[in-house]
């Protein structure tokens, strides 16, 4: 026991200093990016492998339901082994007592990894650009909304009470003093992100009312997927401490801006630690282009996983500060990729499209996955818009669920990348949620039609 305890993360030791360890939470991420797992005694987890938990976790659809999606033997909700990464051990600090959280990678009984497990497929992309000799670096940036508490399904979500007594007030962005209204909470969110050994870039208020921003280093893809996946419960636990709620909806309140994760890319050559998308004199280069390429001809089909709800779609509104185009543009924040002021060796590529109620796994996988295509199949890049790109012309992206998932199933070379196996069960769980909402009847036809057709 002593011996596990030693080989963990530094964050962690920190964490614990002299208490006993109780309790380790064994988890992962399912399709919608929920943790799923079980906790177990400290001391059992220092005696175990790896523990079970059936497939079938990844069919289910947010409500709970299930999409067909078992395959030729049936829903027979085969065990997984599930296997931890001890360097994800990380403190989960709003618990009564001294427990950790860790991260567990998925395989089947022969050892392989589960094609559909979201973890895994960041992982395969990832390996994709290390096979050509590149290294992906990401950062992440998580958009999400303060809100009042809200236990009525039927009632509209309202901003929660800031620290004056008075609502948070919309169209504030930066606002230092929006940002106090909200200090206990960003405390909490600071004490618990420092628990967890997670350096946090800077917290700003965005222009909805009770929406935050939290900015997040650049790194490696999987180790800030983690860390998404982990700050989306911190951040609801610091939230619900000071009753009200934190919520990642991509458009929870109707007439506010939606919540994007905007995802920065660049690429670094393996061997000489450079940027691939600057040349020896700090132009642009032919990769920096094609990774633009890539990301215009397969954002479409990739909606379909960076928009992954029906209320996703409410987010695309023109000149309600989320793009609805394929333009790229440099500094320009109406473009769905933006090019950001830098030298030659941050150079970088944002993705400003991703909702923030995206899986981070498959986000950010199926981000890097458009820009590999574009530098595998040499995509290059329509010219840099200048203006205002709203003006520009029509959405470019699909306005419905059911749009995105047929366009979706068409891309097999997007599937090829994420895997076959995970764009089938994908687009199945995703069809039935989608079906689940369609049998819905809405406020607005129960006010507009019920007398009036």
């Amino acid at each position: 026991m002593t011996d596990w305890l030693s080989k963990l993360p530094e964050a962690v030791h920190e964490y614990l200093g002299d208490h006993r360890l109780d309790e380790v939470e064994c988890i992962i991420s399912d399709m919608p990016g929920i943790a799923r797992g079980k906790a177990v005694p400290a001391s059992k987890f220092a005696k175990q492998e790896y523990f079970h938990l059936p497939d079938s976790i990844f069919y289910q659809t947010i409500t709970g339901e299930w999409g067909e999606a078992a395959g030729d033997d049936g829903f027979i909700e085969r065990d997984m082994i599930l296997k931890p990464d001890m360097e994800t051990a990380s403190a989960a600090p709003w618990t009564g007592d001294w427990t950790l959280q860790v991260i567990h990678d998925a395989y089947d009984r022969k050892g392989k990894p589960i094609e559909f497990a979201p973890r895994n497929i960041l992982k395969r992309v990832v390996e994709l650009y290390r096979k050509q000799g590149w290294e992906p670096v990401v950062a992440p940036e998580m958009e999400f909304y303060l809100v009042a508490r809200n236990l009525d399904p039927a009632k509209s979500i309202e901003p929660m009470m800031g620290r004056s007594g008075r609502p948070a007030a919309a169209r504030q962005a930066y606002s230092m003093t929006a940002v106090d209204e909200f200090g206990p909470v960003i405390d909490d969110i600071y004490d618990f992100a420092e628990a967890q050994g997670f350096e946090i870039d800077g917290i700003t208020q965005e222009g909805g009312a009770g929406q935050l921003e939290i900015n997040l280093r650049h790194g490696d893809p999987v180790k800030l997927a983690d860390e998404v996946f982990y700050f989306k419960r911190l951040i609801r636990e610091a939230a619900i401490r000071h009753n009200c709620f934190a919520t990642f909806m991509a458009k929870p309140i109707a007439d506010e801006p939606g919540s994007a994760m905007h995802i920065h890319h660049s690429v670094m050559d393996i061997e000489t630690g450079e940027n691939i998308f600057s040349g020896p004199q700090g132009g642009e280069t032919d990769a920096f282009y094609h990774f633009i390429g890539g990301m215009q001809k397969y954002l479409p089909p990739a909606i379909a996983v960076l928009a992954p709800y029906v209320n996703s779609y409410r987010r695309y509104v023109r000149d309600h500060a989320a793009p609805i185009n394929l333009n790229w543009g440099r500094d320009n924040r109406t473009t769905g990729i933006r090019v950001p002021l830098s030298g030659p060796q941050s150079r970088r590529v944002e993705n400003r499209l991703a909702g923030m109620d995206c899986n981070p796994y498959l986000g950010i996988a199926a981000s890097l996955a458009c820009g590999y295509l574009g530098l595998m199949e040499e995509h290059r890049a329509g010219p840099s818009f200048k203006g205002d790109a709203y003006e520009d012309s029509e959405n470019d992206l699909p306005r419905v669920m059911g749009e995105a998932l047929e366009i979706f199933d068409e891309a097999t070379a997007l599937h090829e990348v994420l895997g076959p196996e995970f764009a089938r069960v994908y687009s199945i769980v995703k069809r039935s949620e989608y079906e689940e909402f369609l049998q819905v009847i809405s406020p607005w036809e129960r006010e507009h039609l019920l007398l009036n057709v």
